[in-house]
């Protein structure tokens, strides 16, 4: 009888610590996914951010080019004429 006792004991105690691996298990599990979410959302927002800045640069870009080629339309000749000055 004793040792159906013990037997019976030993077992509950079995699985009572498999109860809790299992809830442990979960709560990592969920933890995990959670944070899975998480990064996947972060990675989004920093993918448009990205997106953006891309665009802002571009169009920074192109307005400088622009201002260059005007510039250089308008006062080329002043500034790249070559004048030969007479040494006398």
């Amino acid at each position: 009888m004793e040792r159906d006792d013990e037997t019976r004991r030993l077992l509950g105690e079995i699985r009572d610590a498999q109860r809790e691996q299992l809830a442990e298990y979960r709560r990592v599990t969920e933890r995990s996914l959670e944070l899975q979410q998480r990064a996947g959302t972060r990675q989004e927002q920093i993918g448009h951010l990205y997106r953006r800045l891309m665009l802002v640069g571009g169009v920074l870009v192109a307005a400088l080019l622009v201002l260059l080629v005007y510039l250089l339309a308008k006062w080329g000749r002043y500034l790249f004429a070559t004048s030969i000055v007479g040494v006398g």
